[in-house]
């Protein structure tokens, strides 16, 4: 190991400095409920309790277990990449496009069995209404999907390392920035419809109760979708995507279908919340000013772990596995602070919700159901939800309706 032009403790630093600024100076500063004391014992049933934690246990482990042993395979492939990588090659571009390729489809298939066994698991619960067939479309157009872009990566990389070799971290971060606002943007009208149809909500009362709602909120809502979930889960939810032209709610059938209005108008209105904060452009801002950091963070260790003669002018394929590893890490270590300012976000579109229809019935029925039907833990260790949660959990999202309704009296869960 060896290091170059980065300064690893300096990038390190640097990069924690800017992730920690800018999630705290991000956070939403007003409008948030402090949730009263809720238990889980309250609201669910000692059987649904069980079932849950029987679920979620063993999928925990295999989600966890997954992610040990894809990076100890990329850990494997980075410090001993295959030999035959740093061959001089003819066409260079094309056997970097194939490393990254190769890499990114390589892990995949690494961490397949324990994906596997967690689709069985989630069939057997009633929780995935997919058979095995479409299961595996699924994993092979997300694998394809990942393949193109990581060969494209991997072009891109090696070429402003070749171009800047000591400080390619500079327009990566830019490029970072530039396609992070540009996938928002065509996600929605370009990768979403490969996996799922989506159709305008139709006219009728549901229709009529979004309007309302977007009325009494004051914003431009865009379009309102209904998306094919139940081909897929028996779960619910709703979210908020796209950027500009391409900026629509979507909500789940198996949401539209099963639960009542009162319990869709909360599910709506949380939604319009994080359209009337401008979460999703918050998300971008995040990014713009995380993303250069990071990505000198990923140069300063693809440096130290790549062969010392695959970096700078002369950079080609063997560079690729260091800085997919690099990658993962730092990718790794920003969600984290990703999530720190995802939890706020989603608490105060929970409050919104709330102050907007005064229905705090719904809000409880809806985090009841939607915790029952999705199979998720309503009270998780504090341990992993503060790395992996995005969202407040089940019993705090109570906990603020209960506070809300002590302070303004409506109708009680």
């Amino acid at each position: 190991m060896h290091g170059r032009g980065v300064r690893l403790p300096v990038a390190f630093g640097i990069a924690i400095a800017a992730a920690g600024a800018a999630t705290l100076a991000l956070r939403p500063r007003s409008g948030l409920i402090e949730p009263a004391p809720a238990r889980a014992e309250a609201y669910f049933s000692p059987a649904e309790l069980d079932r849950i934690h029987a679920y979620v246990g063993p999928q925990r482990a295999l989600a966890i277990g997954g992610l040990v042993l894809t990076g100890a395979a990329l850990v494997v492939v980075a410090m001993r990449p295959p030999r035959v990588l740093g061959r001089s090659f003819s066409r260079r571009r094309l056997a970097t496009a194939a490393t990254g390729a190769g890499v990114v489809v390589g892990i995949g298939l690494v961490g397949l069995p324990l994906a596997a066994i967690g689709h069985q698991r989630a069939v057997d619960y009633g929780l995935s209404t997919q058979g095995w067939g479409a299961w595996a479309g699924d994993v092979a157009k997300s694998e394809a999907i990942a393949a193109v872009f990581a060969g494209v990566g991997a072009v891109l990389l090696v070429a402003l390392v070749r171009r800047f070799p000591d400080r390619w971290w500079v327009p990566a971060g830019a490029v970072a920035v530039v396609l992070g606002a540009v996938f928002t943007f065509l996600a929605p009208v370009v990768l979403e419809p490969i996996f799922n149809k989506f159709t305008p909500l139709p006219g009728g009362q549901l229709r009529s109760d979004v309007l309302r709602l977007a009325g009494r909120s004051g914003v431009d809502v865009g379009q309102v979708y209904e998306v094919d979930a139940s081909r897929r889960t028996t779960g619910s939810n709703a979210y908020v995507t796209g950027l500009g032209a391409t900026k629509r709610v979507v909500l789940y059938d198996n949401l539209i279908r099963g639960y009542s209005r009162g319990e869709v108008g909360s599910v709506v209105a949380h939604e319009l919340g994080h359209v009337k904060h401008r979460d999703v452009p918050r998300g971008l801002l995040w990014l713009l000013i995380v993303g250069p950091a990071a990505t000198l963070l990923v140069q300063a260790l693809t440096e130290r772990w790549a062969p010392r003669d695959a970096v700078g002018r002369n950079a080609g394929p063997a560079i690729v596995p260091a800085a997919a590893l690099a990658l993962a890490v730092v990718s790794f270590g920003s969600g984290i602070a990703s999530n720190a300012l995802s939890r706020p976000v989603e608490a105060s579109a929970d409050a919104y919700a709330l102050r907007l229809t005064h229905d705090t019935r719904s809000f409880v029925a809806v985090e009841r159901k939607l915790t029952k039907d999705n199979l998720s833990d309503p009270d998780p260790p504090g341990w992993l939800h503060l790395l992996f949660g995005t969202h407040p959990t089940t019993v705090e999202r109570i906990g603020y309706a209960r506070a809300f309704e002590r302070e303004s009296p409506t109708r009680r869960p």
